[in-house]
């Protein structure tokens, strides 16, 4: 086995150890510290950041909640206001359905009334108008009596049954050109009272 020989030390200053050592762990000491404070500043400025940004969500969340309230509030007011604007037009509509339903009745009941004279009436009139065509016709038809007549006598008749039947005829057309007029002129006025109740 060789023989270990110690290293030689040069001839010189005496070197100090524990200097070196001291150095050493204050040089380290500050760098961690000033990693610490480092480290602290980023985490304060951080912290700070997170802050900063939960209350600008914070105030965000708030300003929604808001307009949310608003909106809901606004939403409400309108469906309010439709509510009324239905509710009275539908009271409107029933007032003016009660009102012409009444207007109706009391037409109907009227015209129910009035159709009822009429009918009384026209039945008096049909007895009366039946008696005087009973009585006008026992006036027209006389007897003739042609038995004891001449010729002459018998053509004069005829001619003179003749001139009576056209006259009888021109009193027919009249009548009957009256009695279309007046059918029309009630169909007009019905017609005028039937769009009058529509209103």
């Amino acid at each position: 086995m060789p023989n270990l020989i110690p290293p030689k030390i040069p001839d010189g200053e005496k070197v100090d150890f524990d200097d070196i050592h001291r150095k050493r762990m204050e040089k380290d000491l500050n760098e961690l510290q000033t990693l610490i404070e480092v480290h602290f500043e980023s985490r304060k400025k951080e912290e700070e950041e997170l802050i900063h940004l939960t209350q600008r969500i914070e105030k965000r969340r708030s300003e929604r909640a808001e307009q949310h309230r608003i909106r809901s509030e606004r939403e409400k007011e309108r469906q309010k206001r439709l509510e009324d604007e239905r509710s009275r037009k539908e009271e409107e509509e029933n007032k003016r359905k009660a009102d012409e339903d009444a207007k109706k009745k009391k037409t109907l009941t009227s015209l129910h009334f009035g159709g009822y004279m009429q009918k009384v009436e026209k039945r008096g009139k049909k007895q009366t108008e039946r008696e005087k065509k009973k009585k006008i016709l026992s006036d027209r038809r006389k007897p003739l009596e042609i038995d004891s007549m001449s010729q002459d006598r018998l053509k004069e008749k005829a001619t003179e049954l003749w001139e009576w039947l056209n006259q009888l005829e021109a009193e027919k057309f009249d009548f009957q050109y009256q009695f279309s007029r007046q059918k029309y002129e009630i169909n007009v006025l019905r017609n005028r009272v039937s769009d009058h109740q529509k209103r």
